[in-house]
């Protein structure tokens, strides 16, 4: 009967781990194949079988996980327009926050942009990036 419970547990563990691919649960089918095959050499050994699951799944989580962690990180890629940031430009239609207007030209490359402190930059006027925020380029008066 146990073998069947801890067969039952593998199958529940890789399915878990095959939905999410995100190393969540196979510690614990690790853990799980262990106490079943410990169930089928010993079905009589409940105590151990759970033991067994529980400092293998722990074992395999403490060992690996961060090594996992690690490779799997996700990793900041800078874009070129991340390089706009501190720079400056030239305000070529007025900004202002209220009328959704604001154009900045910096680097040859026409912005929509925003003033960082909701006021309104008029045409001509230098602007310094400060970030981006999907597509707009949000300014400060320099």
């Amino acid at each position: 009967m146990m073998a069947i419970i801890w067969g039952g547990v593998l199958v529940l563990m890789l399915l878990i781990e095959a939905a999410s691919v995100q190393l969540t649960s196979i510690w614990f089918a690790a853990g799980a194949l262990v106490s079943l095959i410990t169930a089928l050499v010993k079905p009589e050994w409940y105590v151990l079988q759970v033991v067994l699951f529980i400092v293998v799944s722990a074992a395999s989580l403490i060992a690996i996980r961060p090594i996992v962690k690690k490779h799997m990180k996700a990793r900041f890629q800078p874009t070129n327009a991340d390089q706009c940031i501190g720079r400056e430009g030239v305000v070529t239609e007025t900004i202002d926050g209220l009328a959704g207007t604001g154009l900045v030209k910096l680097d040859g490359n026409v912005w929509t942009a925003r003033s960082s402190d909701e006021s309104v930059i008029e045409e001509g006027a230098t602007v310094v990036a400060d970030k981006i925020s999907g597509v707009r380029l949000i300014v400060h008066r320099k």
